[in-house]
């Protein structure tokens, strides 16, 4: 068994496969609940998480396994100047997989170049977060059934949304899918990115500081919150954190199109965020929300049971909404 450090490592095939998989575990839970018996997952955590931890754990759980780890560095040897790689030698003769998480770019990658066994990139700074492409990629999937002829729009904080760099690398290697960018100026995709994933495979992309102009083109609206884990300057992430603010009047103008017949809004907790500034917008009160939005129409409306639980919403301009809680990846 490999590490996967960056979805990259993964061919089109194998993905597909992945999510085949994927798709059988949703559909016949009790056929994969001993896969994992005797078998001990690490989750060590050196920055922290909520989502991606639990997910993995619950993961775990639910293929018969066992986990043991920490879920910040102040409670591990680091907090004592250990280095990753004598952790990671250390703790690779306690469990069968790793699953890790850290601040500082390339440090999965140390850890999986010191040990035996298999290392899982949880996050890795404002680098890649390939896990979370898993997710992202099976909700396409499911939802549009297609990985090509799709327009993806990804908003917000895209200098160091780790999710949006993985989504993307993953995403161009797909047949005509067209890539729009929407943010701030100062949070525009890396230079590297751009490069390396679109413009060397003459991939079409724009960039735009402008959601609302962007949004009648978009099979897809990946929504980022801005991270203030990220920032230096505490002045600048006050100043952009409200950059994008998703309303009801900016979800009207979604795109009709009776082949796709949805937009798909994912990381519906972070446009959660943005509009309680503006809407109070709740778990409990989200109903009324989409009342507000759309009326006399068809609604399958399943609720969140608790806040660790993402929410993905469909908007079929006008005609179809629906609201799902799923257990997803964390964006941080």
């Amino acid at each position: 068994m490999r590490s996967l450090i960056d979805i990259q490592e993964l061919t089109v095939d194998e993905i597909n496969e992945l999510i085949t998989v994927a798709n059988d575990i949703i559909d016949n839970p009790a056929k994969y609940s001993e896969k994992c018996k005797g078998k001990i997952l690490a989750t060590l955590f050196f920055e922290p998480s909520t989502r991606t931890r639990l997910s993995f754990e619950s993961a775990m759980f639910n293929l018969g396994g066992n986990v043991l780890g920490f879920s910040e560095a102040q409670s591990s040897s680091s907090a004592k100047g250990e280095s990753v790689a004598d952790t990671i030698r250390t703790v690779g003769y306690y469990a069968d997989i790793i699953a890790m998480r850290h601040p500082k770019e390339g440090a999965p990658m140390v850890a999986s170049m010191n040990t035996s066994i298999p290392v899982i990139n949880a996050g890795d700074g404002g680098h890649n977060h390939p896990t979370q492409t898993l997710t992202d990629l099976l909700t396409i999937q499911r939802e549009k059934g297609r990985f090509d002829n799709l327009t993806i729009g990804f908003c917000g904080d895209l200098k160091f949304g780790r999710t949006v760099h993985s989504l993307i690398g993953a995403m161009s290697r797909y047949k005509n899918v067209k890539f729009v960018l929407i943010s701030p100026e100062e949070l525009k995709v890396p230079e590297y990115i751009k490069q390396t994933e679109l413009e060397a495979k003459n991939l079409e992309y724009v960039e735009t500081t402008s959601l609302e102009d962007a949004m009648p083109d978009l099979d897809i609206l990946y929504m980022t919150r801005v991270q203030r884990e990220r920032f230096f300057n505490e002045q600048d992430y006050i100043r952009l954190k409200d950059s994008y603010i998703l309303t009801p009047q900016k979800l009207e103008t979604a795109k009709d199109d009776e082949k796709t017949q949805e937009l798909i809004i994912s990381k519906y907790e972070m446009i959660n965020k943005n509009v309680q500034n503006s809407e109070e917008l709740t778990k409990d009160n989200i109903k009324d929300y989409i009342d507000d939005l759309i009326s006399d129409v068809d609604r399958e409306l399943k609720y969140a049971s608790e806040d660790s639980m993402d929410i993905i919403v469909y908007v079929n301009k006008g005609k179809t909404v629906k609201i799902e809680a799923k257990e997803n990846e964390d964006t941080i």
